[in-house]
This record gives structure tokens, C-alpha cells and sequence, in this order.
């Protein structure tokens, strides 16, 4: 008896919450072709698993990167854009107070802007070049590459997520992959901790009080510019040989010795 009473009352919360479930819409703008768009399409899918248990649910529209007033018009909580610099600043400009997520830029001159909704996934190109600079301090003769994620990283479950998204999207995740995938798993647990996909409170939240793990191992989160902090990997061919800050050279916490920090500077 005890039994059926909790089945029921099981199913009477999954009833109220499918009723009732909080429809958190997405904008993808760019080349669906693209990895970043791959990298997207798993986090959605993630997020929908996480949210079948609280009652929200995740919808994305994808659109081509001349469709930006289309996406801007929409009903999406959160923009997802592959864009190219210019289109970047215009379509921040066209959604004050809504989130959005640059998934392939990597410019230091549009992270200087300081747009206030413009959040940047991907390592910026003072970043990796800082990384490497505390690398060969103590490997002068090395070649590496800094990548923000690589397909062999298998450390602080990196190596789940890698092969979960090897098996559902047929390739290996890259750095924008991960990007894409970074960013609505950072839009999920906001939503998850808020209750709510309101745009303002959701970019609040995004720009001030999120705590991001992304399967680095480390606590990232935006800096003032929209950098989001983070662990580089040293790659050398086919191996990571590192991770940066680099430790002996910088405090390896110190996030923020990776790239500027501030707006309107270049360091």
C-alpha cells in the first residue's frame, strides 16, 4: 500500500510539472554546420534531462547569421551566437538586457568594448597568448598550443563529457564545441538556482553570481569585460603536457592572470 501511495504521489508531481513547466526559449544565431552549433545541441539535450526533474523545459531556435532581427524579436530568453565581431556589437545593442553568449570570437578589441550583455566563452587572444608565455618560462623549447578544451582531456569528469558528446553528435568536442555546450549548461543551472528564464535577472545572475565548473576542475566566472575566467590547456600534437596558470610561474588559481582584466585595456 505504502508503495502505490508513493507511485501516485510520484506521478501526481510529474503530472504538475509537466503541467506547469517553465519553457525556457533559446536563440542559436549562425551556421547550424558549425561545432559551436553541435556543442549547443548537447547542452540542450542535457538540459532537458536536468529538467525533466524541476519542471522546466528547453526549446531552441536556430537562425543564419543574417537573421539577426528575426532572433532579436523572438520570444528566446538567452542569444546563442557564432557571429562575426561587428554583428556581435549589433545584435548586443539590439537586446539590451538579454544575455548574450559570443561562442566563437576570441578579440581582445571587442572584449575592451565592455558591451554589458556580451558574455565570451571562448579564450580571448591575450589570454592564450599569457598562457603560453607562463608555459615556456619553464619549457622555453616548447611548441604548444593552448586550447580551452581538447577531445583527449580526461580530468574532473572531462572525460564523460567528452564521450557523451562523441556518441551523440558523431564527432570529437572541440574548443567551440565546448563552447556552445558550456553555454547553456551555465544558462541551465542559472535557471535551475533563479526559478525563473527572465532575461534581466538571468543576465544579473550570469554576470555577478555564477560559479561555473564546466568540467575544468576550477570555479569560473565573467570577468568585468565579459571574459569568462578559466583553466587553458597546454597541447602539444596530439597530448596535453599542461594546464594554465601554470603552476611555478603563477599562482594556479589566480584566474585572472590569464588575459585583461579590466574594461577599455588590452591587459
Amino acid at each position: 500500500m505504502r508503495l502505490r501511495a508513493i507511485s501516485w504521489f510520484c506521478g501526481l508531481a510529474l503530472g504538475a510539472n509537466a503541467a506547469f513547466a517553465l519553457e525556457v526559449e533559446l536563440a542559436y544565431i549562425g551556421d547550424a554546420a558549425d561545432a559551436d552549433y553541435s556543442g549547443v545541441s548537447q547542452g540542450l539535450e542535457e538540459a532537458n534531462l536536468q529538467g525533466q526533474f524541476l519542471g522546466q523545459r528547453y526549446r531552441l531556435t536556430s537562425f543564419a547569421p543574417g537573421e539577426i532581427d528575426r532572433a532579436v524579436g523572438g520570444k528566446a530568453a538567452v542569444l546563442l551566437a557564432a557571429l562575426g565581431d561587428s554583428e556581435l556589437i549589433q545584435l548586443g545593442e539590439l537586446a539590451p538586457g538579454r544575455a548574450v553568449f559570443d561562442l566563437g570570437s576570441e578579440s581582445d578589441t571587442l572584449r575592451a568594448r565592455c558591451l554589458p550583455n556580451l558574455l565570451h566563452i571562448l579564450p580571448s587572444t591575450r589570454m592564450k597568448a599569457d598562457a603560453l608565455t607562463q608555459w615556456q618560462r619553464l619549457h622555453p623549447e616548447s611548441r604548444a598550443q593552448v586550447h580551452a578544451w581538447h577531445p583527449n582531456f580526461t580530468k574532473y569528469a572531462a572525460e564523460q563529457l567528452n564521450r557523451r558528446y562523441r556518441k551523440a553528435q558523431g564527432r570529437d568536442m572541440d574548443d567551440r564545441a565546448w563552447a556552445g555546450w558550456a553555454a547553456v549548461k551555465m544558462v541551465a543551472d542559472s535557471v535551475a538556482r533563479l526559478g525563473t528564464a527572465e532575461p534581466t535577472p538571468l543576465l544579473d545572475y550570469l554576470k555577478t553570481d555564477l560559479a561555473f565548473d564546466g568540467q575544468k576542475g576550477v570555479t569560473m566566472s565573467f570577468q568585468k569585460n565579459g571574459q569568462l575566467r578559466q583553466m587553458l590547456l597546454i597541447v602539444e600534437g596530439p597530448r596535453i603536457v599542461g594546464e594554465a596558470p601554470v603552476k611555478g610561474v603563477v599562482d594556479p588559481t589566480d584566474l585572472d592572470s590569464l588575459g585583461p582584466v579590466d574594461c577599455g585595456t588590452s591587459r
